[in-house]
């Protein structure tokens, strides 16, 4: 038990301090592999020396080769496919000439700049072929960018992390083997051991991943005797499965294996998928924070100072030329601006693959005998620091200053009534982006609402997370079903996440099986009692004015009871409320307090009866007819 104290301390240690830097990095909004960097280093052999990832021996490429096939396997599930369709021949370009670009300009680099040996400079650039999926994703979702340069630098990440893993393992085999036999003989059989390990790797990891995702999603689909809980355990042990019969016939195949299984189970559509997504997100964090944090702190920071000026010019190099040449030759003629292809040059940021494949690397060319390993793995991590501190903290003032970033959405309003469309045009007025989503939209032919471009027909989180529902705030189920609206106020929570605000126009339901909406946290909209069909129909004649005001200090019990009595009468319907410049949209049995703003529905009928509308502290508001040009447009998928 003693002996195995200290690495039961190392790992407790990783994923404390992991999982501390990936919180303290989404306060502070910043890529969480800056902090978990920052932490490995210090809390290293460089740093305090607290912690010693030589202590885990071989057990470390374990922990290496399994976290890396869980977050190939996320990338691959949350790869969409269509999505991919307008970005096709681009991502192409960027996987195969792209990748010949990345190899020739950083092997060139590392020569000229840092004097590597041809062989350690080639081993070099197949290293950093790759960006992070692992980093782009989030540091994407942070800043909030275009969808057609999100999907490209995500699908680029996804895609060549395992083809970049076999290039990189192709190189090395090549710098063993000449260390092996004579040069001559090396030279005359490069070619061929390149088409055969990469037939047999591809050949391997294709079969391998398309035969497990379809049993795996079939046995997913099928099974009704498989619990629940068990489901994606089960999953989890597939994908180390397959991965590991995929890397006993061949090495590096499993990582091709683990990207495919990941994009058929997303293909597959399993009812159980969203679940599945959120559980291997965790996984993927957790595995993400613990390898870098072990992986950083087993890194010399003296061997990276060795590398010099030499060192950061073969970075810059990588960034500010090789980066560029790839972008505008991948992209070229596919209708990219020069702003979406800055960018896209700008966006580089090496990850988990590149930094645990250097590290693995660097053991092999010790173990054969062969000087610059260490220096290699050295510049790999100076790669990995550079891109990601200075595009990964640059990334979102750029993207300001292209003009590429999303509107962020603020409501979501589900349901093509007239009350809804009422709603989307104050809150545009209000200065609030809204998303508007018609489950009857259909793709044949997509809804217009005069001038406010439609509509989603389906309630997706991907689309709304590439809207920018980042800062999504106000999730409201307007349907003529209070069953449905029910429905996707519960969905809305689990998409949403706890912090998101889900709120319904309908009563709760108590009846059967029906939790209390009161138990859940989804609040009631508007009133405790509200008919749709008679206020939509109101807005259809126009036989209701709009209001606004102000509760005032004088008098506020007596002016608050009078338009409760009104809309419990149903006569006045609040629809906004604007405390202290904070506005949203009205709940049943909400406190109000003096100085509130309050807009509401009246029908014009009872207009007379309110003396409170006859005073200065009210206004009578045109209802809007036309629509505002800053409604987000979510096209039906």
């Amino acid at each position: 038990m003693e002996d195995s104290l200290p690495i039961t301390v190392l790992i407790s240690t990783a994923v404390g301090v992991g999982i501390g830097a990936q919180v303290l990095a989404r306060w502070l909004q910043i890529p969480g592999i800056v902090l978990l960097l920052l932490f490995g280093i210090i809390l290293g052999s460089s740093g305090l020396g607290l912690l010693e990832p030589s202590l885990l021996g071989s057990g470390l490429e374990v922990i290496v080769s399994l976290a890396i096939a869980l977050i190939l396997f996320e990338g691959g599930l949350n790869l969409q496919i269509r999505d991919l369709s307008s970005v096709s021949v681009s991502l192409r370009n960027l996987v195969t000439v792209g990748v010949l670009v990345t190899f020739s300009g950083g092997a060139i680099a590392a020569h000229a700049l840092n004097q590597f040996p041809w062989a350690i400079a080639l081993l070099y650039a197949s290293l950093v072929v790759v960006t992070g999926p692992t980093v782009v994703t989030p540091l994407l979702k942070l800043v909030g960018v275009e969808q057609r340069v999100a999907t490209l630098l995500e699908g680029e990440g996804i895609l060549i992390d395992p083809l970049g893993a076999i290039v990189a393992v192709f190189t090395l085999t090549i710098v063993l083997s000449q260390h092996e036999v004579p040069l001559v003989l090396v030279g005359t059989a490069i070619p061929l051991l390149l088409l055969k390990g990469l037939g047999l790797r591809l050949g391997i990891g294709t079969a391998i991943g398309l035969v497990g995702g379809g049993l795996l999603s079939l046995l997913l689909r099928q099974s009704k005797s498989l619990p629940q809980e068990l489901k994606n355990l089960v999953v989890l042990a597939a994908v180390w499965g397959a991965f590991s019969l995929a890397q006993a016939l061949r090495s590096e195949s499993g990582l091709l294996v683990a990207v495919l299984m990941g994009v058929i189970l997303r293909a597959a559509a399993i009812p159980e998928e969203r679940l599945i997504r959120q559980f291997n997100e965790q996984l993927g964090i957790l595995a993400n924070s613990v390898l870098f944090i072990l992986l950083a702190a087993d890194l010399s920071i003296a061997r990276i100072l060795d590398l010099g000026w030499g060192g950061v010019l073969t970075v810059l190099t990588l960034m500010l030329i090789v980066r560029p040449i790839n972008i505008l030759l991948s992209t070229w003629n596919q209708s990219f601006s020069w702003k979406q292809q800055f960018f896209l040059s700008w966006i580089a940021p090496r990850g988990i693959v590149a930094a645990s494949m250097a590290s693995l690397f660097a053991l092999s060319l010790t173990k054969a005998g062969i000087a610059g390993g260490e220096a290699m793995k050295a510049l790999v991590f100076l790669t990995i620091l550079m891109t990601v501190l200075i595009q990964g903290l640059t990334a979102g003032w750029i993207a300001r200053c292209l003009g590429l970033q999303t509107t962020q959405v603020r409501t979501v309003i589900v349901g093509n009534t007239q009350l809804g469309q009422l709603l989307v045009r104050l809150l545009q007025q209000k200065g609030e982006t809204v998303a508007l989503i018609d489950l009857n939209a259909s793709d044949a032919k997509p809804v217009q609402l005069d001038d406010i471009p439609v509509i989603s027909q389906y309630l997706d989180l991907e689309e709304l997370e590439a809207e920018g529902s980042a800062s999504l705030s106000t999730f409201l189920a307007l349907t003529n079903n209070p069953e449905l609206n029910g429905i996707l106020a519960q969905r809305a929570l689990e998409l949403f996440r706890p912090d998101k605000v889900a709120t319904l126009s309908q009563p709760p339901l108590n009846r059967g099986d029906h939790p209390s909406f009161a138990t859940t946290g989804i609040k009631i909209a508007f009133a405790a009692q509200v008919s749709l069909d008679r206020w939509n129909q109101s807005l259809t004649k126009k036989d209701v004015e709009l209001f606004e005001v102000v509760l005032q200090s004088e008098g506020f019990a007596a002016q608050q009871a009078e338009l409760q009595a009104c809309i419990a009468a149903g006569d006045l319907l609040p629809l906004l409320r604007n405390r202290a410049d904070q506005l949203q949209i009205m709940l049943a049995n909400e406190p109000w307090h003096m100085g509130d703003l309050i807009t509401f529905l009246l029908d014009k009928a009872s207009s007379a009866k309110i003396p409170t509308l006859s005073q200065s502290h009210s206004t009578l508001l045109p209802l809007p007819d036309q629509a505002l040009s800053e409604t987000v447009l979510l096209q039906p998928t």
